[in-house]
């Protein structure tokens, strides 16, 4: 752990760290990037509730980041974009 983090109480381990969500287009959308060799890779989690039973789909890309805010915007984009192109099928 970095002197600034122990000084400042920081996160420690990314399980440490809150896992940002938005809602968009009626489904819940939360951004699980990971570190990978020093890098933040691109993950994420759709989720909508269909017929009273909650559906996910779960994306990994290739992309990384060296800083996770941007992984995190970045893996919002591509929610979205998921989302407007495939729309329900994407729990297929």
């Amino acid at each position: 752990m970095s002197l600034f983090r122990r000084l400042f109480g920081g996160a420690d381990r990314q399980e440490d760290l809150p896992e940002p969500t938005m809602e968009y287009d009626g489904y819940l959308v939360r951004a699980t990037p990971y570190e990978e060799a020093g890098q933040w890779q691109l993950c994420g989690l759709i989720r909508r509730d269909i017929g009273g039973e909650v559906k996910e789909h779960r994306f990994v890309r290739a992309d990384r980041f060296t800083d996770r805010d941007v992984a995190i915007e970045m893996t919002f984009d591509k929610a979205k974009r998921i989302i407007t192109e495939r729309g329900r099928s994407i729990f297929d």
